[in-house]
């Protein structure tokens, strides 16, 4: 897993939301920067996806920048090419980017290793949490609440230490290409 403190890693990607090209660098300012690999066919994403808008778009609003990213191969996995992204993030009503990572370079320099993987980076851009939503998964008994990532940004907007306690994401592996 990538080590608390490190230093979000810059890129430029396609966003399949507005059609342009989204570049994050260390001249990027915001309140914090949520990085959400994310994919459209993963059971886990898909278990959560509906959640993500009221929260996602909330944080957004606050000056927290948002940035859902897709690293998966879609030629093995056409369901999550730009086309198909681009329609979720209508269906699903994304006010934030939802970005192609066609080389999977920044899936790499993340660290991500499944859908879905969750990065929460402060204002200055060193990482304060790593890991899961929330404890729920598709067909258990808990409920969608986002709890931990939730928690995460609670913590980081109050200027508090990130918490030790960090579960790691729990998903589909990420779709290298081969």
């Amino acid at each position: 897993m990538l080590k608390l403190g490190t230093k979000a890693s810059s890129f430029k990607l396609f966003d399949t939301n507005s059609r342009r090209t989204v570049t994050f660098s260390p001249s990027t300012t915001g309140k914090g920067f949520l990085f959400a690999f994310i994919c459209n066919h993963c059971p886990f994403v898909i278990h959560l996806k509906k959640h993500f808008p009221r929260v996602f778009n909330n944080w957004s609003n606050q000056g927290i920048k948002v940035y859902a990213i897709s690293s998966n191969d879609t030629i093995e996995y056409p369901a999550d090419s730009p086309e198909k992204m681009s329609e979720e993030t209508l269906e699903f009503n994304f006010d934030f980017p939802y970005l192609f990572d066609e080389t999977q370079h920044v899936a790499r320099a993340f660290k991500a290793t499944c859908t879905p993987d969750f990065f929460l980076f402060n204002e200055h851009q060193k990482l304060v949490y790593r890991g899961q939503y929330d404890g729920s998964r598709p067909g258990g008994q808990i409920e969608v609440s986002g709890e931990d990532l939730i928690n995460a940004v609670n913590r980081m907007i109050a200027g508090e230490k990130p918490s030790e306690n960090q579960i790691p994401s729990l998903g589909c592996n990420i779709k290298w290409k081969k």
